[in-house]
């Protein structure tokens, strides 16, 4: 992509005042992780913290990991080309998703200590499940990587010209130095920051957004000029048999493939993720995590779909490709703050910017190490080292991780759209998954050779979809529909080779289960709890129900 091209393309005119914020946020960036490289001493402090983090600091961990280049680019994109629909991802995209981890989903994994969640699938289903799930992991994640270090490269890109090559290759230099210093405590505690310094960054943008566009009333008024009323509403044009909303699908495929497979396969299953509330100290604090990340979550909308309404009613069809501007739906937010930042502000704004895909980056890498590292090197192909060898392997590790990035930040590079790209993803890998452990943990007769199969069945079925859909794009209304829909196949397919399987097969001794299916066996939820956690603002259930009634009061304005 080349942001410069023609007269409405993106050249970030930065001041001196700009460039300070920019080196002194950097600085603390490597500062941390040469500080938290003092505390790493074994491989379970490299790549778990020790086990030793509070509430708060993983929650807002948690939130912050999500808050790369999908999530700020992304959803942006996702704001000026299908408007408040966008909320979709969050209102039943996330939080219920987060809800359920915190409360049904994390007793299992933190009460079983497992490392990772491929190694959940080893405790529960055995060695060859586990295998593929750990390739399958390592190869999404390095994809996804890509897709943040690509949206990074757009930011120095547009600030100071250089070719996007060495955009990427410098991106990845900052991201590989902090985590291959101080592994997930310094990606933990930069995430920390880079969740206030993304806020302070976004928060102007969306102000003075909406101050140019005459307030929310001038932007619904431009927004209907431009695009249509439906750009404003987020359950319009879903009847079955009757679709006309933007994202090309209807109601059932929107709460089935992206409220529930979509969304509960990434917040449950994705270790991106979920390893930010394995790191917590103990079982009350690992719960409480994603519960505590979802309210930041639920806000979000408003300083990234709003930016991208704006977008789409100050820039009209440029972004879609027309008039040659050399634009994208990806560079709603970089042409906002282009045109509307003055110094100083903009040296906040492309600093938030460059710490949310480093956020998304260094997520990607810390949990490809681990799993990488723990799952497959430990597992099968070193076993029985001494402890400071897998800290050394989990530091190259890191390093191959961040080259293969960079390899795949030229994929992300081709996508009109990251988020619809994301999605896809998220169908062959994610959704699979899901429908694997979801099966495995409800139902205690489900088999190895059932959870390979339809695993392997279960990411087949929607990239054969996706390939359908490339060669006759009249199958679905939309990409972004496509991917909903794959999900759906997925999980589906899964289901059905998973009973068929399982009926024909011996299943494990009911013993083994202990923990890892649910009604058998008990798990502790208080055994190491402290005695700050039974305040009462503090339970995992008050803060999940006040998630989900902010959810649906978040709604009602847009319906």
């Amino acid at each position: 992509m080349v942001l410069a091209a023609g007269q409405n393309g993106i050249q970030l005119d930065l001041s001196w005042v700009d460039y300070v914020m920019i080196i002194v946020y950097f600085a603390v960036v490597i500062g941390i992780g040469f500080t938290a490289r003092r505390r790493v001493r074994t491989s379970m402090d490299f790549f778990l913290s020790g086990r030793s983090m509070p509430a708060w600091i993983t929650g807002l961990a948690f939130v912050s990991a999500n808050l790369g280049a999908t999530e700020i680019l992304g959803m942006a994109a996702n704001g000026a080309q299908i408007g408040m629909a966008t909320l979709h991802y969050y209102l039943i995209g996330a939080v219920p998703a987060m809800v359920f981890l915190g409360l049904v989903m994390m007793p299992f994994y933190y009460g079983s200590k497992v490392r990772s969640v491929p190694e959940f699938m080893l405790r529960r289903f055995g060695k060859a499940p586990h295998l593929v799930n750990a390739l399958a992991f390592a190869v999404s994640n390095v994809l996804i990587a890509g897709i943040n270090l690509y949206a990074m490269a757009i930011v120095i890109e547009a600030m100071l010209g250089w070719p996007e090559w060495l955009a990427i290759i410098v991106s990845a230099g900052f991201v590989l130095v902090y985590i291959t210093l101080g592994g997930l405590s310094s990606a933990i505690y930069n995430e920390v920051m880079q969740f206030f310094v993304i806020i302070a960054g976004l928060i102007p943008l969306t102000i003075v957004g909406l101050h140019r566009v005459g307030g929310w009333s001038g932007l619904t008024k431009a927004v209907e000029h431009t695009d249509g009323a439906r750009h404003l509403s987020t359950w319009a044009g879903t009847a079955i048999g009757h679709t006309t909303n933007p994202i090309g699908a209807n109601w059932l495929a929107i709460v089935l493939g992206l409220g529930f497979v979509l969304s509960f396969g990434y917040w449950t299953t994705n270790f991106t993720e979920v390893q930010r509330a394995f790191s917590a100290k103990n079982m009350s604090a690992a719960r409480r995590t994603p519960l505590i990340a979802a309210f930041p979550k639920l806000f979000i909308p408003f300083i990234v779909v709003i930016p991208g309404l704006i977008a789409a009613a100050t820039l009209g069809n440029q972004l879609a490709g027309a008039h040659h501007s050399g634009l994208s739906y990806n560079d709603a937010i970089p042409k906002l703050i282009q045109m509307y930042l003055p110094t100083g502000v903009l040296g906040v704004a492309v600093t938030g910017l460059l710490a949310s895909f480093m956020a998304g980056m260094a997520a990607n890498v810390s949990s490809f190490n681990t799993v990488f590292t723990y799952d497959i090197w430990q597992r099968y192909i070193k076993p029985n080292m001494p402890d400071v060898h897998y800290l050394k392997t989990g530091r190259w590790v890191t390093i191959v991780g961040v080259l293969i990035g960079i390899a795949t930040a030229f994929l992300a590079a081709q996508a009109q759209n990251i988020m619809t790209y994301m999605q896809t993803l998220f169908s062959f890998f994610n959704a699979p998954l899901f429908a694997v452990f979801i099966l495995g943990l409800l139902w205690k007769r489900m088999t190895t050779a059932a959870a390979l199969w339809s695993y392997i069945a279960g990411i087949i079925a929607p990239t054969v979809t996706w390939i359908a859909y490339l060669v006759n794009p009249k199958l679905f209304a939309t990409g972004t529909a496509e991917t909903l829909y794959g999900a759906i196949i997925s999980f589906v397919t899964v289901l059905v080779f998973g009973f068929l399987i399982s009926m024909f097969t011996k299943p494990r001794d009911e013993r083994e289960l202990g923990g890892l299916v649910y009604g058998i066996g008990k798990i502790d939820l208080h055994g190491d709890s402290v005695a700050t956690d039974t305040a009462w603002y503090r339970s995992p259930a008050l803060l999940g129900t006040a998630a989900l009634v902010l959810c649906v009061l978040l709604y009602l304005p847009f319906l």
